[in-house]
């Protein structure tokens, strides 16, 4: 099945899609040498794959879809490219945040409504390194997921809730996940369908409700929900790099969370579209030294 949509502003579709790509190696997003992006995706009505190609000559979108879930893929397109994405009350008000603004006009927030697909790979970016956590994702993709439907010979779908729920804890050492990680996404597996009812209630109830699990903080529950919920305000507190970033490139020097707060405020109600938004712009602190090593007691 196909669909050609023609937005009404210029779409960077690869740029708005990316934010569900989990490193240069994510088995379940590939990019095509035609600047395709493709996306294995676990619908609720089975297994997808999407494939997302921008035409800025014709200004318009084709989509294309494989397998059961393709029909509920290609009419959640423009939702997930940022359609939706309400930008009433955001004013830049910083000379950073407005070229940054200014560097990327069109881009948007998506949401994809899948809670699960979101959910899993940040629980494994919790207190790790990236190179860890890509690792341990795509070893689990490929270990315990399967094969997307369509054309492409190597596009993967993340595994089943059910799936999930019944790894073992000594396979999860082997995929390089430490117990608390692997105990967080096997509780969430369990409830998964209420976890996914949580795109149907406010941002802040969404935030509640995923909260309320053991091993979910503030900042797995705002990685997830800014993908799946498109939520504009979901600040990544907690995370190594966010609020020494925003305070370098806002204020001149490094913040920490408590600072990271007071800063926002003024944009309450789209803090992760400042974050993101600086961070589309390159406006990142110096980072000097070695990078942290992953960690090398866990088998595998």
């Amino acid at each position: 099945m196909q669909r050609e949509w023609r937005p009404d502003w210029p779409c960077p579709a690869g740029q708005i899609l990316a934010v569900a790509r989990r490193g240069p190696g994510d088995p379940s997003y590939r990019i095509d040498p035609a600047g395709a992006h493709w996306r294995g995706v676990r619908t609720p009505l089975g297994p997808g794959a999407l494939r997302v190609e921008a035409r800025a000559a014709e200004a318009t979108v084709l989509a294309q879809a494989w397998g059961p879930g393709a029909e509920w893929l290609l009419d959640r397109v423009p939702t997930m490219l940022g359609a939706d994405d309400d930008w009433d009350g955001f004013e830049a008000r910083h000379p950073v945040l407005e070229d940054a603004l200014r560097r990327n006009p069109h881009w948007r927030i998506g949401r994809t409504g899948l809670v699960m697909e979101a959910l899993v790979p940040a629980v494994l970016e919790q207190k790790v390194t990236g190179q860890e956590a890509f690792l341990g994702f795509r070893r689990l993709v490929r270990g315990h997921g399967e094969r997307a439907p369509g054309p492409h010979d190597d596009l993967w779908l993340q595994p089943t809730p059910e799936v999930l729920a019944a790894i073992p804890s000594w396979e999860w050492l082997r995929m390089r996940v430490d117990g608390a990680r692997s105990r967080a996404v096997v509780t969430a597996a369990r409830v998964a369908a209420s976890l996914e009812r949580t795109t149907a209630v406010t941002h802040d109830e969404a935030d509640r409700r995923l909260r309320s699990l053991p091993g979910i903080g503030i900042w797995t529950s705002a990685e997830t929900r800014v993908r799946a919920h498109g939520d504009p305000d979901a600040v990544s507190f907690g995370d190594f790099h966010v609020a020494k970033d925003i305070g370098w490139a806002l204020r001149g020097r490094p913040a920490d969370d408590a600072e990271l707060a007071e800063i926002l405020q003024e944009w309450a109600g789209h803090r992760y579209r400042v974050q993101a938004l600086l961070s589309l712009g390159g406006h990142r602190r110096p980072r000097r030294g070695p990078r942290m090593a992953p960690r090398g007691h866990l088998p595998g």
